[in-house]
């Protein structure tokens, strides 16, 4: 996982796994890292990965996403 970035960070799975449908549907391969902790469910994140060299592409897909809310 050295060569991927965190693009989007949040503390609802359902969400991270829309982002990371959104970022897929662009031709952006990403992965959901769930860091939350199983026994405390308010402690840890959730991040949106992708490759280093599709961040700067990827963080375009989310804010215009964001940007149709």
């Amino acid at each position: 996982m050295e060569n991927w970035v965190s693009v989007f960070s949040t503390t609802e799975e359902f969400v991270a796994e829309r982002i990371k449908e959104v970022l897929t549907d662009s031709g952006i391969p990403a992965v959901v890292l769930n860091q939350r902790d199983s026994s405390y469910k308010t402690f840890g994140d959730i991040n949106v990965m992708v490759n280093k060299e599709d961040r700067e592409k990827a963080e375009q897909v989310i804010k215009a996403y964001n940007d149709r809310k």
